[in-house]
């Protein structure tokens, strides 16, 4: 099982001295102890954030847990990613080096010792809503963290809104996605069948987020991006990496 697997690994890295911490559908799923049925889902890889000074031993961590790494991608991207790969159970393993970068950039280098085991809630929000065509497994995602965590502006077991709120205020163009996002998500709610008190609730949630962002005050970056709007691509295209 996947999930297993990632906690082998997370617990190799506390052995070793690699700090590690896992994002994505995993991740996700060890914060939600009661999982509606629902709300359940396969997951098919892992994905890993670590800090800069734990990028040289990881390798070596990965080998030793029957890992070959993907060498001429991880020489191009040494500073901000990892692949590995275990082709006997056919599984993969990507790892962000201080920050996750794919549709926009989410700083991860100051938060990864907040939480044991994975990044802190908003942070796994952000990694979900940041990509442009956000598809139902991250939407399934986003319902089941908001399903179980309640919006506040601290990281006590909730999903910490002050640090949304923050990020999006400073970057327009993460800003326009993670707020389309998030009300794409809200629309999508009804259809998982959870019962009506747990769909006003989590709708209750996205709303809370929608408001705190907006009631951000937006940077003068900010504020000039959003002259140019979307006239302008406001998002990377990530590379797609096969084996």
């Amino acid at each position: 099982m996947i999930v297993a697997e990632g906690e082998r690994l997370l617990a190799l890295g506390e052995a070793t001295g690699v700090d590690m911490r896992l994002l994505g559908g995993v991740a996700v799923r060890l914060h939600a102890p009661q999982l509606p049925p629902a709300l359940a889902r396969e997951y098919k890889d892992l994905d890993f954030a670590i800090g800069k000074r734990h990028a040289a031993p990881l390798d070596q961590l990965m080998r030793d847990a029957g890992y070959a790494p993907h060498v001429s991608f991880n020489a191009m991207h040494a500073r901000e990613r990892a692949l590995f790969f275990d082709d006997q159970h056919g599984r993969q393993v990507d790892v962000f080096i201080d920050s996750f970068r794919m549709c926009h950039a989410i700083p991860l280098s100051d938060r990864l010792g907040l939480e044991r085991g994975t990044v802190p809630l908003a942070e796994l929000l952000l990694t979900k809503l940041q990509i442009i065509e956000v598809n139902e497994k991250d939407i399934r995602d986003t319902v089941l963290l908001l399903h179980g965590h309640p919006i506040e502006d601290h990281d006590d077991d909730a999903v910490n809104a002050a640090r949304i709120a923050e990020l999006c205020a400073s970057d327009w163009g993460l800003w326009r996605t993670i707020t389309a996002n998030l009300q794409r998500c809200r629309e999508h709610i009804g259809d998982y069948d959870l019962d009506d008190a747990d769909s006003e609730r989590i709708a209750a949630r996205f709303d809370q987020l929608l408001e705190r962002v907006e009631a951000e005050p937006k940077s003068r970056g900010w504020k000039l991006r959003a002259r140019v709007g979307e006239r302008k691509r406001w998002y990377d295209l990530p590379e797609e990496v096969g084996h």
